[in-house]
Order: structure tokens, then C-alpha cells, then sequence
């Protein structure tokens, strides 16, 4: 019973509202608000009231543009970059080494036998042979086939204006509608020029690449050709042609404890073909390092047999190495580097780490699963790295607008490679897109940098190796336990020798931290609040206070009017006044009175009533005014 009694005390007062106009509201709260300037407003004279008003008025408002300026600065999200230095033992790194020539010549000539010809053909007339040379007679004739899918060119730039084309393996050229003697002597002006897209009955269609240089073009075009034909060549045969582990990893020494190439995962790269990673941790426990120096880091003599290079694929000799993260995918072509035949190699690690702080402080992903591209090395069970990203998206979009894919490059499902009999005009289309600034961007605005990541840092010294003294017993060594034989079949530009260690312990964290935080915005509002206005937290909710007491004052307003608004249509809607009771008494007093017609029921006789029905109470009889019933009225 208290409880309703209390529920309809306060359901009246929510009626009543706060017992104030808008006037005595605004008067009430700049006298007693705490915040400085509004009492004086009311308190002080004419003109002090209007400087009062005029100086309150814009400290406010400059408090409400520094509230803008901070809001804004800590929805930026910005970061500090902090760099702390530690001391742990750490895991070694994932080390991977590849030769820098793909494949052993031996084994792939007979598919690059007629791609050599023309090489060999095109050289002697970039090099401008008299005409009728006698080993042009000797030769057998040369398949044009794949010359005519993409030609090597030269272009005479005498006239600038009006450049002439001379195809190297056609009698007439043309430039422009004009016709040349092929024979015609060429000196420096004459550019070299690959031509991705031509058609089979001239060079008319074509979309040429220039270079400055012969030898870059004939690379170019060599790595082209090369590709179209590799491409059909099944993975494992690619892999029996390549350089196998026994044959490329003499000797390895891991600390005090002895190696072979069984300790090293095999991959197939499609720049470096096989590849050999050494503590990659995909079915191992990473190894620890159990101190600094080179006594106690990776050593490695390998064999890159330089001898059985392709000539015209591989025009540097070497090892390519990379240090990187357990379960990562090396991208040599990016971040490997390069290791001398015939010395030896020490390589000094710093390690450092990167913290990066995710949404909405940088647009880093912890593991990629967050990218909108798909990550095509992910068939290699790796971690997601941004130079995967990168590479998944261009294949993509090569498998999107050419119809295949790139060979450097993973297969999505369903794709073959890119070859000139399926695919005559892939390689200007891939030529196109690797030059496509729009492409590059897509592929890096749709790509993540990974929120933590470990580089090495590396410090790289050279020595020749073996040195002159001691090359016989050491090559007579090596050469035995390669291959069982007393001859010497190693020689200085095929050996390299390898030193891999932590120059120290310490490490670098190079973390992020938010620049602005909740807490900084609060004391920096606060502050800016209580200098211009000298008000705090219960000022303002004061202020919160008076704007709940002004909507209350709004809503009881539009009530009143909605009900005066209904009252107004029942009076236009009965015109005449209700009667009172004293008339009404009055008139039924006077029925008594009145002279009814012959033969009629006189109008003041009832019906007898019903047996045991009391008769009416006239006393009890309340109208009330019309005017003063209302839509929550209820008439007792």
C-alpha cells in the first residue's frame, strides 16, 4: 500500500514538473552554479552584467574549441616509439641458402637448346658480323617460333623524331611506314628493345620495352623465353634438375656439434630453384644459441659448381642466404643476400623486435587472417608476412587479367602457368601490370604490415678461402668425401665457406605505445576547462542538470498544449453549454405541469417499476463541466 502511495506521489510530481519557467530555471542556475562568470551576470549592474556576459560567453567558447582540438588529437590514435634493450638467450635463426643458378645446365639443355640458338644468333648480329659469315652457313637454320612471340629488337635513334626498327633475324625494317637494310652498320645510338606483345607477321603491333643496354635486354628477354618454357615442366622434374643437397652442402658445424645436409628442409624457390633452410621449425623445436660468437654459430662449405651455370639465365655467381623467422617463407629476391665463390663469409647478427600496436592505433594484422587478399604461400604452411601479401595480390591479379598465372609466383586453384602457346600475349600483359603504378597501389593499400615482427641485423666480412697455401690439402679433402675419389673436382670458384653467430646477447625492442590515452584526455579537458571557467566534474553536471530540468519543462509544455489543442476541437464540435444541475432540477419539476394531448400518456408518468428495483436517487446526481474534463479525467 506505501509502495503505491509512493508510486503516485512521484507520478505526480513527474506531472508537476520542476515548478519553473525557462527564465526562473536560467536564473536559478547562474546563482547557484559553481562555475565562475554566471553569477556575476545576474549580480551586477547594466554594464557590468554585459561585460560579464560578453567575457563569459567567449571563454566558453574558447574552452569548447581546445575541447575540439584535444578530442580530435586523441581520435588521431597517434604512437611513441620507445627502444629498450635486453639480455636472453635466443632462438637461433632460420637459415636459408640457395645457388645462384636455378638449375645445373647439364640437366635443362635439351629443353633451352633452341632458345640458346637464337641467343647465340641474336648476339653475333647485335655484334654486327659482315654479311655472309661463314658460321651462319654452318648452322643449321633457326626456329623463329619463339623469336617471333616476343622478338629482340634494335632501335637506330639517328632521328629522334622518326626512330628506325631493326629486327635482328628480318632483311627490311621499318620506321614508320619507311623500309631499312638490316645489313646497314649500327653504331652506340642503337637501343636494344624486347617486344612483349607482337604479332606473327610483324613487328607493326608491337609494344616495345627499351634498355640501355644489350646485355639487360638479352637478359630480359632470355628470363622471358625461359619461363614460357619452364613453366611446363612438372614441379618434381624441376626439382631433379636443380642442385640436390648432397652435392651443394659439403660440410656443416652447428656450435660443437656436427651437421649434414639431413638437418636442412627442402623447398623449391622459382628464382633459385632448390633451396636448403636450416632450423626452419616446422617439425623441429627451434635450436637456442648458447652463446655469442663465431665458435658458437652455424658453419657452413658449400659447392655452387659454377662450371654447370646457365649462361644466359645466370650472369652472377654465388650463394644467395637469408636469415629470417622459424616458419617463415624466405624471400630471397627482396632481402637475401649474396656470398662470394672462393672466401669466406662471416656473418655478426643484432636482433631486433618489433612491437606494433594494432586498430586503431596502425593497420598491422597479427596473423593475416584480417587481409582481403589471399595468401597463396600459405601452401607452404608459413606465417603471413606482407612480402606473401604483396606477391599473392599481384598473382591474382595476373590470374584476373591475363587468364594465368606468373611462374615466380604460387597457383591458386585451377590456374595454369603462363606460357606462349596457351598465353601469346602474357608476357606484355605481365609486363604491364609489374609496371601498373595503379596495380602496385591496390595490391599495398589492400596489404598489412604484421604487428610483431624480428629482423636481423647483419655485419658482413670477407675473407679469400682457401688461401693459396692450403688450397690442395683442402680441395683434395673435400673432393674425397664428396666423391669417393683421390682427384681433385673442386676449385676456387665453386667453394664458399660460411660463418653465421650472434655477435652479442643484447637484443632491441622497439615497441609502440599510445601517444594520447583516456586518462590524458580527461586531465587535459579538465584542465582546459578549470583555467577558462574555473569548473569542474559537478559543474558540469550541474550544467547536465539544468538541460534535463529544461527538456522536463518542454515536454510537460507540448502536453498541456495537445491537451488544450483536444479541448478547443470539443467545443467547436458542441457549441452550446452542458446544463447545470439547478437546471435540470428545475425541469423536472416543471414536467408535472405540463398539458399533454387527449388520449396521451401524460410525460411525467412512468412505467411501473420492476419489482424490487429501488427508486432513483435524484440527489446523488453530479454533472460536471465540460470544459474541465481532460484525457486522464475519470468521472466517479
Amino acid at each position: 500500500m506505501n509502495l503505491k502511495k509512493y508510486l503516485v506521489r512521484a507520478l505526480h510530481r513527474l506531472q508537476k514538473g520542476p515548478g519553473y519557467t525557462y527564465k526562473e530555471l536560467l536564473v536559478w542556475y547562474c546563482d547557484n552554479t559553481n562555475t565562475h562568470g554566471p553569477k556575476r551576470i545576474i549580480k551586477e549592474g547594466p554594464k557590468k552584467k554585459l561585460i560579464w556576459f560578453f567575457l563569459t560567453l567567449l571563454f566558453a567558447s574558447l574552452v569548447f574549441w581546445q575541447w575540439g582540438i584535444l578530442i580530435n588529437t586523441y581520435l588521431s590514435y597517434n604512437v611513441t616509439s620507445s627502444l629498450s634493450i635486453g639480455f636472453k638467450t635466443m632462438k637461433f635463426p632460420a637459415v636459408t641458402v640457395c645457388n645462384a643458378n636455378p638449375f645445373k645446365y647439364s640437366e635443362v639443355k635439351h629443353l633451352l637448346k633452341e632458345l640458346d640458338r637464337l641467343i647465340e644468333a641474336a648476339l653475333e648480329r647485335i655484334l654486327q658480323p659482315t654479311p655472309g659469315n661463314g658460321s651462319e652457313n654452318v648452322s643449321p637454320p633457326l626456329d623463329l617460333e619463339l623469336w617471333n612471340q616476343i622478338p629482340l629488337v634494335l632501335i637506330d635513334e639517328h632521328d629522334k623524331d622518326n626512330p628506325v626498327i631493326l629486327d635482328i633475324f628480318e632483311t627490311n625494317q621499318t620506321a614508320g611506314g619507311n623500309e631499312t637494310a638490316a645489313g646497314n652498320e649500327t653504331d652506340g645510338s642503337n637501343l636494344p628493345a624486347v617486344c612483349p606483345q607482337c604479332s606473327h607477321q610483324g613487328s607493326d603491333n608491337c609494344t616495345y620495352r627499351n634498355f640501355t643496354s644489350a646485355a639487360q635486354a638479352v637478359t630480359e628477354w632470355y628470363i622471358l623465353q625461359s619461363t614460357s618454357i619452364l613453366s611446363k615442366v612438372p614441379l618434381q622434374e624441376r626439382i631433379r634438375m636443380g642442385y640436390q643437397a648432397e652435392d651443394m652442402i659439403l660440410a656443416c658445424l652447428y656450435g660443437a656439434e656436427p651437421c649434414n645436409y639431413k638437418n636442412f628442409t627442402q623447398i623449391y624457390h622459382p628464382d633459385h630453384g632448390n633451396c636448403y633452410i636450416f632450423n626452419w621449425g616446422m617439425d623441429e623445436e627451434a635450436l637456442n644459441s648458447s652463446n655469442p660468437g663465431a665458435e658458437f654459430g652455424l658453419k657452413l662449405i658449400l659447392d655452387i659448381s659454377q662450371q654447370d651455370y646457365i649462361p644466359y639465365l645466370s650472369s652472377a655467381a654465388g650463394a644467395r642466404l637469408m636469415l629470417h623467422q622459424q616458419k617463415s617463407f624466405p624471400f630471397l629476391k627482396d632481402q637475401g643476400i649474396y656470398a662470394m665463390a672462393g672466401t669466406e663469409t662471416s656473418i655478426g647478427v643484432l636482433v631486433d623486435e618489433l612491437e606494433r600496436m594494432g586498430y586503431p592505433y596502425s593497420d598491422c594484422t597479427m596473423n593475416g587472417s584480417d587481409v582481403p587478399v589471399k595468401n597463396l604461400y600459405s601452401q607452404y604452411n608459413t606465417s603471413y608476412s606482407i612480402q606473401a601479401c604483396l606477391r599473392s595480390c599481384f598473382q591474382n591479379h595476373m590470374v584476373e587479367i591475363c587468364g594465368c598465372g606468373h611462374y615466380m609466383f604460387p597457383l591458386p586453384e585451377g590456374v595454369n602457368y603462363c606460357n606462349n602457346e596457351e598465353n601469346p600475349g602474357w608476357a606484355y600483359c605481365y609486363s604491364s601490370l609489374r609496371s601498373s603504378i595503379k596495380q602496385r597501389q591496390i595490391c599495398i593499400d589492400s596489404c598489412k604490415e604484421t604487428c610483431n615482427d624480428t629482423q636481423y641485423k647483419m655485419t658482413i666480412s670477407m675473407a679469400d678461402w682457401p688461401s693459396e697455401a692450403s688450397e690442395d690439402w683442402i680441395f683434395h679433402i673435400l673432393s674425397y668425401e664428396r666423391d669417393m675419389s683421390t682427384n681433385v673436382t673442386l676449385d676456387r670458384n665453386g667453394i664458399i665457406k660460411l660463418n653465421i653467430y650472434f655477435q652479442e646477447y643484447n637484443y632491441r625492442t622497439i615497441s609502440e605505445s599510445a601517444a594520447t590515452t583516456i586518462v590524458w584526455l580527461l586531465s587535459s579537458l579538465g584542465g582546459q576547462f578549470g583555467f577558462w571557467m574555473g569548473g569542474s566534474v559537478l559543474c558540469l553536471i550541474e550544467f547536465g542538470e539544468i538541460i534535463i530540468d529544461s527538456l522536463w519543462i518542454t515536454v510537460i509544455n507540448v502536453i498541456g498544449w495537445c491537451k488544450g489543442l483536444k479541448q478547443r476541437r470539443a467545443r467547436a464540435r458542441y457549441p452550446d453549454a452542458p446544463p447545470t444541475v439547478s437546471e435540470l432540477v428545475e425541469a423536472h419539476t416543471n414536467l408535472g405541469f405540463q398539458h399533454e394531448a387527449p388520449g396521451a400518456r401524460p410525460r411525467d408518468e412512468a412505467l411501473p417499476p420492476e419489482p424490487g428495483t429501488p427508486p432513483p436517487n435524484y440527489d446523488s446526481l453530479r454533472v460536471q463541466p465540460l470544459d474541465t474534463l481532460g484525457p486522464d479525467s475519470d468521472a466517479e
